[in-house]
């Protein structure tokens, strides 16, 4: 199969594989949740659209990346969370409800925050020969094709509950796999920037996740939320949506730039063991209280 074959079927394969078990687990009352409970969807928004691309330019600029990985690590600050933020937010006690509605309206905003981010990106750190616009009407059409196999699941899981139960969990263990392929493409189709780059890259990327988790921790807790939907914003900001980021990069459509689908890819394989370190953290420190408001929401 040829490169230019696993850019325009694989990619969209994999997306859509992951979106269709988002689907499965969303129901119209995730969505209804913002209305209830607009605190706290409100701050992890907050954080998620503008604290972490400021801190994520910030951390370019300070490591001094190249412009091409520069533009991919802001490309991932830009993408929404990540659906494995769901699980990890379940095993630290976390608000799933809240995870999923933050993933699934971020996943909505996004049509219009990620083409705005990037491209501003995209004129600081590239040359004005460099730069190509990401086009608000392809990135529609790419949300187009991202976003109806979420339909899908939803239609699948309001006509066929039984059937929609029985299927998350081996569509997720399918999707983790589609991630950990896509992770793996992007490696291959630049191996030498990875190797010129990934530790600077790969110390870039590990900052911003740590900042990321702190700051989808921290400030819920500043403004007086429980600890549950703390931790579940801070898996929901901290785990974002790489396999998207990589589509991004390297879709033929769009950026066409596998060097910029490095960030995102490096950032995928850490935040995995940074999550599951904030998840045990947490559950160390706060267990007691995250039980009791856990028992509580019952």
């Amino acid at each position: 199969m040829t490169a230019s074959a696993l850019n325009t079927l694989f990619l969209p394969i994999a997306l859509g594989i992951i979106m269709l078990g988002l689907g499965l687990s969303l129901t119209l009352a995730d969505f209804a949740r913002v209305v209830k409970f607009p605190k706290p969807v409100l701050i992890g928004l907050g954080c998620q659209l503008l604290l972490l691309p400021l801190v994520c330019f910030f951390i370019a600029k300070g490591f001094g990346l190249a412009p091409a990985l520069a533009v991919g690590l802001m490309l991932l600050a830009a993408s929404p969370g990540g659906t494995s933020a769901n699980l990890y937010s379940h095993l630290a006690h976390g608000d799933v409800a809240l995870n999923v509605t933050l993933t699934a309206v971020n996943s909505v905003v996004a049509i219009l925050t990620m083409p705005f981010i990037v491209n501003l990106s995209l004129a600081y750190f590239m040359e004005a020969d460099q730069a190509l616009p990401l086009q608000f009407a392809k990135v529609v059409q790419v949300f187009a094709i991202v976003l109806g196999p979420v339909a899908i699941g939803m239609v699948v899981r309001r006509l066929a509950p039984g059937f929609a139960n029985a299927m998350e969990k081996p569509v997720k263990i399918i999707s983790a796999l589609f991630l950990v392929l896509v992770v793996v493409l992007a490696f291959i189709k630049d191996w030498q920037t990875v190797v010129d780059y990934a530790p600077v890259v790969g110390l870039a990327a590990l900052l911003f996740n740590l900042i990321s988790l702190a700051v989808g921790y921290g400030v819920p807790r500043l403004m007086q939320l429980p600890r549950r939907q703390a931790v579940a914003i801070g898996m929901e900001i901290g785990i974002h949506n790489g396999t998207l980021a990589i589509a991004l990069a390297l879709s033929p459509m769009l950026l066409n730039n596998a060097t910029m689908a490095i960030p995102a890819a490096i950032y995928s394989f850490i935040m995995f063991f940074t999550a599951a370190a904030f998840g045990w953290w947490v559950n160390f420190a706060h267990g007691k209280e995250l039980a009791r408001e856990e028992a509580e929401a019952a």
